[in-house]
């Protein structure tokens, strides 16, 4: 098994070591992240449910994708790297905003992420990896809203702490 490290930062985004990803997930510490935002010509959000067997988080509906810089990558390459990795999409990204969070997920585990946010506008269809996401939809940002407020425990935390933000910043 590959063992895929994340980098750790500071609170101003600053390296400061790096660390095996599933350990830095137990402890709670900040790390760089990656987060993609895909809509469509419609305005509508790709969405995306996690592979069932992930190690957190499996089975419920996030943003069009996510994952971590390796030490030494760049926040725009590992983006598209994340992006063609989960959902076999390749298009040109734009720079959203920053932000940190701390979020407790399943299994005892703690996203302590200082996010980078990216979003695009394509309408290719999605080819997924079945190891990273199980299932995809389109929705707009009224209909997404709403499953969130009746339904929220089959979203992702991260996908709860930045969709109104990315709506907002993205000005969809």
């Amino acid at each position: 098994m590959t063992v895929i490290k994340v980098i750790l930062v500071d609170e101003d985004d600053r390296p400061v070591g790096e660390m095996e990803k599933l350990e830095a997930h137990e402890k709670g510490l900040l790390h760089r992240a990656v987060t993609v935002y895909v809509f469509n010509s419609r305005h509508e959000l790709l969405l995306q449910q996690r592979a069932a067997d992930k190690y957190h988080c499996g089975g419920l509906w996030s943003n069009t994708c996510c994952g971590h810089p390796y030490p030494g990558e760049d926040t725009l390459a590992a983006a598209q790297r994340r992006l063609e990795e989960e959902m076999g999409l390749s298009c040109r990204l734009h720079k959203g905003f920053k932000l940190k969070y701390r979020l407790v997920v399943n299994q005892g585990l703690v996203e302590h992420e200082y996010g980078h946010v990216f979003y695009a506008i394509s309408d290719q269809l999605p080819v997924l990896n079945p190891h990273e996401a199980q299932a995809f939809c389109y929705a707009s940002q009224r209909q997404t809203q709403a499953r969130m407020l009746r339904d929220p425990e089959h979203f992702t935390p991260w996908f709860r702490h930045t969709f109104a933000r990315a709506i907002k910043e993205f000005n969809l």
